[in-house]
């Protein structure tokens, strides 16, 4: 049996990883849960999955959820030292991590830092602290895995060769809503750049997905977590969102990793590698979806895209710059106060006025995360 704490289980990566714990209790089970805020449903989950420990982050339900649980042994703890008690609990084995945001980041590196197989399903803790935790898990024998379905995709790719015999890495993207329309960014509204043709997702990374800061923020992800240039990640526009990832060897020849859009497949692969479960989730059939198309991205167009290489071209603390204006100017347009088209316009102002630091510690990554924020805020 292999023993799990989930960071964010009441998020969706949490929820789906439940599942498929669930759907293979014979391998896998729960020690720890830990969630930021929603007391119900980490309540029931604990009751359902009894783990040793749980941490409720914000914690004025704290109270509640510990007379709950308290007739089930299920210790609970709370804030920033909650989070790091849990992501480094002597029984777990392997940390899903999935929880949004900088609050994440110290708890993370604590993982890693006590040696933990770490499987990451959020993108901002690679984007912004990704040398440091390679760093990290290079002193501590720790190992991070990826769950996001491009980079699971490449990691499946990767498993068993040399990196000398590989040239490229190649990322998918569905290309969001505006790929292939003349549309005046100018004028573009919330509810057209929240309407993208295939998922339904949560406004900020559907915007990530319109602008293609998505793809930006995974190149960077990509060669962090690969360890290798960001030169040698490309992007292709996949509307079809049936390949998730290929390599390219030095001899030319190409390795795509293809699978149906559900996230409990590379949350599987994560958790039961080396080896591989059997499921019940429907096969890919080929057949059905009966032609593929693939094209280059346009960068004059999506610039955020261009932003990503740039950010991590620079390194050391831009990636976090990069990122925290993204949010902010993300959350500027859906708030009205910023048009669609300056989105990577603001962005491009805070790095250009962002002078990094290289090898950054954590308190310097947040310092620039919050610089970044404050500037992010004021720039039109």
């Amino acid at each position: 049996m292999k023993k799990i704490a989930i960071i964010g289980s009441t998020g969706s990566i949490g929820v789906n990883t439940l599942r498929v714990v669930e759907a293979h209790s014979g391998e896998l089970c729960v020690v720890a849960l830990a969630a930021k805020q929603n007391v119900r449903l980490l309540f029931e989950q604990a009751k359902k999955f009894r783990p040793h420990i749980v941490c409720l982050f914000e914690s004025q339900n704290a109270g509640w959820l510990e007379r709950k649980l308290k007739p089930l042994g299920i210790r609970v703890v709370t804030g920033i030292d909650g989070l790091v008690t849990v992501s480094t609990f002597l029984r777990a084995e392997q940390i899903v991590f999935a929880m949004v945001g900088a609050v994440g980041l110290k708890p993370l590196l604590a993982a890693v830092e006590a040696g933990k197989v770490v499987a990451i399903a959020n993108k901002e803790p690679l984007v912004m602290a990704g040398e440091l935790l390679r760093r990290k898990a290079g002193r501590s024998g720790g190992r991070l895995i990826p769950i996001d379905s491009e980079h699971s995709g490449l990691w499946q790719c990767l498993e068993g060769r040399s990196k000398a015999t590989v040239k490229k890495l190649i990322l998918t993207s569905s290309g969001g809503p505006f790929f292939n329309r003349k549309v005046d960014f100018r004028k573009v509204t919330s509810r057209e750049a929240l309407r993208h043709p295939r998922w339904k997702m949560g406004p900020k990374i559907t915007i990530d997905s319109a602008t293609l800061m998505n793809k930006g923020l995974e190149v960077i992800e990509a060669a962090n977590l690969f360890d290798v240039s960001v030169d040698q990640v490309d992007v292709v526009i996949h509307p079809e969102a049936v390949v998730h990832a290929l390599i390219e060897f030095v001899d030319g020849s190409q390795l795509a990793q293809l699978g149906i859009t559900d996230m409990r497949l590379p949350i599987q692969y994560a958790l039961s590698y080396p080896h591989r479960f059997q499921n019940s989730i429907p096969s890919l059939n080929l057949a059905s979806v009966k032609s593929f198309h693939f094209y280059q991205p346009d960068l004059k167009r999506f610039p955020c895209l261009a932003l990503g290489y740039e950010a991590k071209r620079r390194g050391g603390t831009m990636p976090a710059v990069l990122n925290a204006a993204n949010e902010v100017a993300v959350q500027r347009f859906l708030g009205g106060s910023l048009p669609f088209s300056q989105i990577p316009k603001v962005i491009e102002r805070v790095m250009a006025s962002h002078r990094p630091v290289k090898n950054p510690s954590l308190a310097q990554i947040l310092d620039a995360d919050r610089w970044a924020c404050g500037k992010a805020e004021r720039y039109e």
